[in-house]
């Protein structure tokens, strides 16, 4: 099974020994991922430095909690920067400039 969204929380215990904890969140939810310390190792920049990740892995429930154990991550944060940076062949014609505190934007120029 495959998952992705936001990493709202990255978690670290010390009890865990070397385990780590991710809660990724999309539209319809969030999902808590487990990686065991090999997983971590192999996928250490996605895991330290990617705001939203797609997981790969086996879905396991327990307590009526359900997790999924990473067997692959990816580091898909380049979309996020698609959605705040539009192709610039696609740009507005006159775009709104960024205002000061006592600039105002008139509309009409």
């Amino acid at each position: 099974m495959s998952v992705a969204g936001l990493v709202i929380l990255r978690q670290r215990p010390g009890t865990a020994k070397g385990v780590i904890f991710l809660t990724l969140e999309d539209e319809t939810g969030v999902v808590n991922v487990i990686v065991w310390r090999a997983m971590y190792e192999k996928f250490r920049r996605a895991v330290i430095s990617g705001r939203m990740l797609r997981v790969t892995g086996r879905m396991q429930r327990a307590h009526s909690v359900t997790h999924v154990l990473a067997e692959e991550i990816e580091d898909i944060s380049f979309m996020l920067d698609r959605l705040v940076a539009p192709d610039p062949r696609q740009a507005l014609p006159h775009a709104m400039p960024a205002l000061g505190r006592t600039e105002t934007w008139d509309s009409r120029s």
